[in-house]
């Protein structure tokens, strides 16, 4: 295995299975896990991005990589949907297999390998990430949710039905006022000012940004070790594959289409690389569809990157 793999990827296993074993002793036990997300979401996130894109230049930042990126993520969240049909569970699929885990994963993982460099790279797709695909999911569910109750298919989801234009503000405002792309943009603003940090302000972010990565992948794996796969793990095992191998092969196809390379590809293959996010979760519980699935698919999307994170970074280090 290459070194600088094996160098990067060996701390991030060791992490979540620290978190995995705590989890399973039950030195954190199951009803803890919402609490260290939300320390680690609503506090530790929004001060690494804040400091991190507070010495980010506009012009130093470079959209083409995010480009090939989401023009992967139409063709698999169109693909899905062409599949599965126009429906809330065809809706909740997609976006199973087009959202990452880019800020408990891909945050700790791209610091370790590539750095600031790598970071600026990485929090330029997560600026949009969450608000592109959550609005567009929130859109396509609500579009979905009015289908099936025209055709009297629908169970009750939602209250009265929304007007469109409203569905689509909401989700806007929604996914702008969120702990992710919120200090991303209040941090590039604040570096457009010329102003820095002072010291004794920017050396409690400092703090925070440090123990960020640590203990989100310890809470990966806690995560992990009370969380049970049950009977649908042949269709989580094929979700994982769409979203851990064949997402990151289409990426990587589109950047070398688009002459993208060096660091800001490997970022964007590795994003794409990276196992489902929690939000799509969330969406199947707040539409009551393909619950059990997403929350095996999550478990078993996570554990696979273990090995096919490897594959990937080695395959496209051989291309960068």
């Amino acid at each position: 295995m290459n070194s600088l793999v094996f160098e990067s990827l060996f701390p991030v296993v060791l992490l979540i299975a620290a978190g995995f074993f705590a989890g399973r002793a039950q030195w954190i036990r199951a009803d803890a896990i919402k609490d260290l997300s939300n320390l680690i979401f609503l506090l530790l996130t929004p001060a690494l991005l804040f400091r991190t894109m507070s010495r980010v230049r506009i012009e130093q930042l470079d959209f083409k990589p995010v480009l090939a990126y989401f023009l992967a993520v139409i063709v698999l969240f169109g693909g899905t949907l062409l599949v599965q049909g126009f429906n809330r569970r065809a809706a909740v699929l997609a976006l199973a297999n087009t959202f990452s885990n880019t800020v408990m994963i891909g945050i700790a993982l791209i610091s370790l390998m590539y750095g600031p460099e790598g970071l600026v790279t990485l929090f330029t797709l997560v600026s949009v990430h969450s608000l592109v695909l959550l609005t567009s999911a929130t859109v396509v569910l609500e579009l979905a949710v009015a289908h099936e109750q025209k055709l009297g298919s629908s169970d009750e989801v939602t209250s009265a039905p929304r007007h469109p234009v409203a569905t689509v503000m909401m989700a806007v405002k929604n996914a702008l006022l969120h702990p992710v792309p919120l200090p991303i943009i209040a941090g590039l603003l604040f570096a457009q000012t010329g102003f820095t940090i002072p010291a004794v302000v920017d050396k409690p972010l400092e703090l925070m940004a440090a123990a960020f990565g640590p203990l989100a992948l310890v809470l990966v794996g806690v995560t992990l070790a009370n969380t049970r796969v049950g009977e649908h793990w042949r269709q989580a095992l094929a979700l994982a594959g769409v979203k851990n191998l064949l997402h990151p092969l289409l990426v990587f196809g589109l950047c070398r289409l688009l002459g993208v390379g060096g660091v800001p590809m490997t970022v964007m293959v590795v994003a794409s690389a990276l196992p489902i996010g929690a939000n799509v979760f969330l969406f199947s519980q707040r539409y009551k569809v393909a619950e059990e699935l997403i929350t095996a698919s999550v478990v078993v999307s996570t554990a696979l990157a273990l090995v096919t994170l490897t594959v990937v970074l080695l395959l496209v280090g051989r291309f960068a």
